[in-house]
């Protein structure tokens, strides 16, 4: 009795801090044409409870990781949600091992309207950043009809790297 109740709490919390498989296989797709590869790992960072208190992005069980080739660090991922106009969207931000952005991807965009920020070509205006100082309509341009999805992305974007640069200090990367 005492083996399912443990098996059931293991399950319950394993299911709820896991990225979906259907997100989990565009992540590595992405990653494996970002790098050209045909394999690598990924590795959790586990982030210090205290650090993640001090940070503007959830960094939670599931989310950030190192991307490894032959044991030899390549790049992180950051797998995110930001908000559209009623509902999330998942997008990955990819980035060196330099934490250079080198791509984002909107993975899962779920409103009717907005899609726009999906383009490839609106997202490359993210590659190169590592700043979390960007400007929604002056660093990254607009989008007609994708307004509040576009400055949601922006602003996650943003967060992201200002939280990334405080790991970088907490040595916790």
């Amino acid at each position: 009795m005492k083996q399912t109740i443990l098996i059931i709490i293991i399950s319950i919390l394993t299911l709820g801090f896991t990225i979906p498989k259907p997100i989990e296989k565009k992540i590595d797709k992405e990653i494996a044409s970002i790098f050209e590869l045909n394999s690598f790992s990924k590795t959790l960072i586990i982030i210090e409870e205290d650090v993640k208190s001090v940070l503007l992005v959830p960094f939670d069980d599931d989310n950030f990781f190192k991307i490894l080739n032959e044991n030899k660090l390549i790049g992180y991922f950051y797998y995110g949600k930001a908000m559209s106009k009623t509902e999330e969207f998942d997008f990955l931000v990819v980035f060196d091992k330099d934490l250079i952005i080198k791509k984002i991807k909107i993975l899962a965009y779920r409103e009717d309207y907005g899609g726009e920020i999906s383009s490839k070509r609106w997202l490359k205006q993210f590659v190169g950043l590592t700043d979390g100082n960007i400007e929604y309509s002056k660093d990254i341009k607009a989008i007609s009809g994708a307004t509040i999805s576009a400055k949601s992305m922006t602003i996650s974007v943003n967060d992201l790297l200002k939280s990334v640069a405080i790991l970088q200090t907490k040595e916790q990367l």
